[in-house]
């Protein structure tokens, strides 16, 4: 999903007499680098190390190491923007580069890609970038009016088996049902063919889930102890070979289901391997790895807000599908107000991909709210998009809740900017200048599709929520269907 921000952000290459040195502190080379990765991993967890630095130095901009640090990152030292408004000066390509910094301190192997640096780690500045971001754009427009098509009939399967297993053991693991599905619906959406219908079979997901696994391992737990998940997931990358052969699996289901969108790539000059391979990792990584985590943490949120948010949804979403004739139209989608505020919330408060980076192309001034830092060129930024989104100085007392209704209405509508989950500006369009995500507006579509789907069939539902290794985990644990209105018939 959030592969690739252009938008406002502080930093100029004259010094101000007001500007300060950032504060903060590093440690003792490669000591502290690995004292703070276990602050980080285990005896705090991210927000509260994030939370913990910004106290202790008085400051939302500071100097910390971030993970995974030796022996694996090039350098885990960063300049660290942990604010609404210092953060977006990494959404500004005139001030940061983008080169090999989609998963920060470190980089996979390209081994993994197919030997090529696929768009998430090309800089705008870089020729094939461009090409590659029209590609994955102009796949994504010709594709438009099939993706509410294939997101019903997906995702009411999974609701189908939603009511199956709740009335049969009382519970259903929504992540497992959408593990799948959303492989599918991905497949669908985007080439018009289901992973699961071709010689791929059911494994797609599995071999996804390992491919992704075997990129994110430095940044990712699972729950074992350091002395077995140190040396194992956050020292040494783990060797391509082992996934080899998954991926050889999934870039056959590529190269055969995307012909049309590698026709695309061909005539903007990539080669036709070079389109497949990044096509792949768009689809799979950003997409798919996207919807695992997103939808997860949506259903938890609205599961969790209760029966009197329900009824809101519901009644919207079943008079805007009544009003066209009963269709589940884009058009429709559009008039779903609650419905796109309840999804941006949801993005606000727990965007899928956390983390950005860049590199200072010349020095610059960032300002915070309460000040502003020198940063040198050549110095890594980074940025952990929960303290800035959650930023009490924006969004007041509830920055912390779940407010479905906060972007509703003029003042609403304002604090749109603030929404930073595509690595830009909620307010801000995706461009082959920018590394803001070509789905953005995809994501948010998709969203308010899960709502209808949940508010056509049910009036109201309950969840238990706990956490996995990427994210959020929901059980559906009671469902009421719908007695009337569009929906009542399924």
């Amino acid at each position: 999903m959030a592969s690739s921000g252009g938008g406002q952000g502080g930093g100029s290459t004259t010094t101000s007499a007001a500007a300060k040195a950032v504060p903060g502190s590093y440690g003792l080379p490669l000591v502290g680098a690995v004292r703070d990765r276990l602050d980080f991993y285990y005896f705090q967890g991210q927000d509260k190390y994030f939370e913990s630095r910004i106290q202790r130095y008085g400051s939302t901009v500071v100097r910390i190491n971030v993970p995974p640090g030796p022996f694996m990152a090039r350098d885990p030292r960063v300049v660290a923007v942990l604010d609404a408004k210092s953060f977006p000066v990494l959404f500004d390509m005139d001030k940061v580069e983008k080169k090999d910094l989609f998963t920060g301190t470190y980089m996979p192997s390209t081994a993994l890609t197919g030997g090529y640096r696929v768009c998430s780690y090309l800089d705008p500045s870089e020729p094939t970038h461009a090409k590659v971001k029209q590609m994955l754009l102009s796949l994504l427009l010709s594709r438009k009016d099939h993706v509410v098509p294939a997101f019903r009939s997906n995702f009411g399967a999974l609701l189908d088996a939603v009511d199956a297993d709740v009335a049969k053991t009382g519970k259903a693991d929504f992540n497992t049902l959408n593990d799948a599905t959303a492989f599918d619906f991905v497949g669908e959406a985007y080439f018009g063919v289901r992973p699961s219908a071709t010689d791929l079979g059911t494994g797609g997901p599995n071999k996804a889930a390992k491919w992704l696994l075997w990129q994110l391992h430095p940044l990712v737990t699972l729950g074992l102890t350091p002395f077995i998940e140190e040396p194992l997931l956050h020292t040494f990358h783990l060797p391509p070979f082992l996934v080899k052969g998954d991926y050889k699996s999934l870039f056959a289901y590529f190269s055969a289901a995307a012909k049309q969108a590698i026709d695309i790539g061909e005539g903007l000059g990539l080669s036709r391997d070079e389109a497949c391979h990044n096509l792949l990792f768009a689809s799979t990584f950003n997409s798919y790895g996207g919807l695992k985590v997103f939808f997860p943490s949506l259903l938890g949120s609205v599961g969790g807000a209760g029966q009197k948010l329900h009824e809101r949804l519901a009644a919207e979403i079943r008079g805007a599908v009544a009003e066209a004739g009963g269709e589940v139209t884009l058009a429709a989608l559009e008039k779903m107000e609650l419905a796109k505020s309840v999804v941006w919330e949801a993005l606000r408060l727990d965007p899928p991909v956390k983390f950005q980076y860049g590199h200072a192309k010349k020095d610059l001034e960032i300002a915070s709210h309460d000040a502003v830092f020198q940063v040198r060129k050549g110095e890594m930024l980074f940025g952990y998009q929960p303290c800035a989104t959650k930023d009490a100085r924006v969004f007041g007392a509830t920055a912390g809740d779940f407010v479905p209704d906060r972007f509703l209405g003029n003042e609403g509508s304002k604090l749109l900017q603030y929404v930073y989950w595509s690595n830009g500006r909620e307010t801000d369009s995706p461009s082959v200048h920018n590394k803001q995500c070509p789905g953005k507006n995809f994501v948010v579509l998709v969203g308010r599709l899960l709502l209808v789907e949940l508010f056509l069939r049910y009036d109201t539902f309950t969840t238990e929520v706990g956490t996995e290794l990427l994210g959020t985990s929901v059980n559906f644990t009671s469902v009421t269907k719908a007695t009337s209105g569009p929906g009542s018939e399924l």
